[in-house]
């Protein structure tokens, strides 16, 4: 089965580098299901994406480019849901460490000098948890307003009153 590799990978270098993938693709996943529970609390007419389209964020190559997307609609749904709920965060939540992110993720996978991707790497990891750190931020926050005042909250103005 090894017969096909170069004579100077071994097999354990193999194993790791299989192993390596692995362990990318489940980080993936789990990235993905923290964007999914966190579209889940936004309501559907505030939503910009479908949370089951989140799911392709995991998928290697394809994720290059849905990045963009998925920074792009979490942000318009994050800021609609706020906008509705009158709840005061920056414009635009998650939207700069997330295009940050989808850019040094683009950039790693060009083919450079091994001295640049290693530090487009370094960078893409610290706005890869930056990241993803806002986004549990904004879903916290989200999930303490809905414990707070409800699932359907609506903002009462003096037309209401009426």
């Amino acid at each position: 089965m090894f017969e096909m590799l170069p004579e100077n990978i071994t097999t354990e270098m193999l194993y790791i580098a299989l192993a390596a993938g692995a362990m990318r693709i489940i980080i993936w996943i789990v990235f993905a299901y923290t964007i999914y529970s966190t579209l889940k609390l936004i309501k559907k007419e505030n939503r910009n994406i479908l949370p089951g389209q989140v799911w392709y964020i995991a998928l290697p190559l394809f994720n290059i480019y849905w990045n963009f997307e998925v920074v792009r609609r979490l942000t318009d749904s994050l800021n609609n849901e706020f906008y509705d709920r009158q709840v005061e965060v920056d414009e635009r939540p998650t939207q700069k460490w997330g295009m940050l992110f989808a850019w040094t993720f683009l950039i790693s996978n060009i083919p450079l000098p091994l001295f640049i991707l290693t530090v487009i790497f370094v960078l893409h990891l610290v706005y890869f948890i930056t990241y993803w750190v806002k986004i549990h931020e904004h879903k916290v926050l989200l999930k303490m307003h809905i414990q707070q005042f409800g699932e359907d909250y609506k903002v009462q103005t003096k037309e209401d009153e009426d």
